[in-house]
């Protein structure tokens, strides 16, 4: 292909679309960091998972971790063009996603301190 002089063409498009990606993603893991600030926090949970979360603060210290991940992965993934930088950053941050969702998964099983609603 030919690219103009204007600067678009193939090389450019690719340009353009790994910077909505990396966008979308950073978007994405803020949402989830604000989640995991407020459980940490406060202790509240969105209001979807509210009835599997056992233990809040070390459920949202799992989406933090989970939020760390995905900004690891976009730098290293889309930023850095390195090749050997590149494999050794998103190993590294596939890896860090697994802990975070570990310890969402703990913080499902947890035994924590829940108010009862009942009369007792």
């Amino acid at each position: 292909m030919i690219t103009l002089a204007c600067g678009t063409g193939p090389a450019r498009g690719r340009e353009i679309m790994k910077l909505y990606l990396a966008a979308s993603v950073v978007v994405i893991a803020l949402l989830i960091a604000a989640s995991g600030i407020s459980a940490v926090t406060r202790g509240w949970v969105l209001p979807m998972n509210r009835r599997h979360v056992r233990s809040p603060r070390l459920y949202g210290a799992g989406q933090l971790v989970a939020a760390l991940a995905l900004c690891w992965q976009v730098v290293f993934g889309l930023v850095i063009d390195d090749a050997g930088t590149r494999l050794f950053g998103t190993l590294t941050g596939g890896a860090i996603l697994v802990v975070g969702l570990i310890v969402m998964l703990v913080g499902q099983l947890a035994r924590g301190r829940r108010e009862r609603s009942g009369t007792r």
